[in-house]
């Protein structure tokens, strides 16, 4: 039986989240040129601009994501990550799923998000989770390996 996630609201500056980051980080690099990786100031994913969670396992550290406040009503999905010896056990699932109850909670009623084409894992998660194909925007509009989507909390 796989032991159940256990998902918390931390500070992105925490040791786990920077470790967790650094990960994301080199395995964007091994799949997009530096300029079309697109971060995000950690700093920002704190109080009032957003928030940081960190998934464990039977203790173990295995994933995160944050949601950042774009305007009031709608935020960004950013940072979702999942090591890979915890992949394919529902990890990133529930990392999606306590991002939206979180934003829902705090007052956010769409969130947005950007991946790339070369993350198929990614997109099949969040189109089996309900988001939906939107032109990109932002900082993405320019970006050819960006692909966007959007969806409405209920």
């Amino acid at each position: 039986m796989t032991p159940e996630v256990c998902i918390t609201v931390e500070s992105p500056l925490s040791a786990d989240a920077l470790a967790l980051v650094e990960e994301l980080d080199r395995d964007l690099l091994s799949r997009y040129p530096r300029q079309n990786i697109h971060g995000v100031e950690l700093q920002k994913l704190e109080g009032e601009q957003g928030f940081f969670v960190v998934a464990r396992l039977a203790g173990w550290t295995v994933g995160c994501g944050a949601v950042r406040i774009l305007e009031p009503g709608i935020g960004e999905i950013k940072r979702m990550y999942v090591r890979p010896a915890a992949r394919r056990r529902g990890v990133a699932q529930a990392v999606l799923t306590t991002l939206e109850k979180t934003a829902k909670t705090m007052g956010l009623h769409i969130l947005r998000l950007e991946t790339g084409t070369r993350q198929p894992e990614a997109n099949a998660l969040y189109e089996k989770e309900g988001y939906q194909p939107i032109p990109c925007f932002g900082e993405y509009v320019t970006d050819p390996f960006s692909v966007c989507y959007e969806k409405t909390l209920r």
